[in-house]
């Protein structure tokens, strides 16, 4: 089982996935530099930060990197692709993932813990939690307002592809609880296939007691397991 996690000039949470994978779960980690394009990997991790400094549009630029056709055919192929807050961005702008973000909705950056609801547990990413369970984890974002046409919302939600949703630390799905605007408080969602996940909030920021807090670890842990299974590789 091998995990890469690719680095664009400006990602600044490369080194925390990596740390987490490595260190935290004992898996081999490797990082994949933004312009290479000849990887063997089970599972990329598109990290958080600031790609190419997200100048015209966040993970614009990123979304042409050379890394990027590999990853597109990676994920083709079936391979897991999670992409974290800038990752969610570059898949987005890959097209590996419906719709399109936003401005926050108050145009301030966001940088706190928020409450997510578990609403697809059918899926490799989340497996090891359970529908309906709330996670406390951390964001830090300026431009995490999800955005999708109604029919699109519709199909994502009929699919099942809606995985996260802000809440409440009641579980309860609430406008105060959504911090960015995001449409029907979607914090995650999932391709069609089911092997690529795109998430706002940082898994890897809170899978550490020392860090306050290990709600993060479900996803890791989904992810391994899966693997373990003996999935298919991309």
């Amino acid at each position: 089982m091998k995990f890469g996690v690719v680095v664009f000039p400006g990602s600044n949470c490369d080194a925390d996935c990596f740390h987490v994978l490595k260190n935290v779960f004992g898996r081999e980690t490797v990082y994949i530099w933004h312009k290479e394009d000849n990887f063997d990997v089970d599972c990329i991790v598109l990290p958080g930060g600031f790609s190419y400094g997200d100048y015209l549009r966040a993970g614009a630029i990123a979304r042409f990197s050379p890394v990027m056709k590999k990853v597109v055919e990676f994920a083709n192929a079936g391979g897991l692709v999670i992409g974290i807050c800038n990752g969610f961005q570059i898949l987005l702008e890959a097209g590996l993932l419906p719709g399109a973000m936003l401005r926050n909705k108050s145009i301030n950056f966001r940088c706190h813990d928020v409450y997510l609801r578990v609403e697809n547990n059918n899926t490799p990413f989340t497996s090891k939690a359970h529908e309906g369970q709330v996670l406390k984890i951390p964001i830090a974002h300026g431009e995490g307002n999800y955005y999708c046409e109604p029919d699109t919302l519709k199909k994502l939600i009929a699919n099942g592809q809606v995985v996260f949703r802000y809440c409440n630390s009641r579980g309860e799905v609430t406008e105060d609880a959504n911090p960015n605007g995001s449409l029907y408080n979607i914090a995650g969602i999932i391709n069609e296939k089911g092997n690529v996940l795109g998430m706002m909030p940082h898994p890897e920021r809170c899978s550490e007691n020392i860090l306050g807090g290990e709600d993060g670890r479900v996803i890791w842990e989904s992810i391994i397991a899966y693997l373990e299974r003996g999935a298919n590789r991309g």
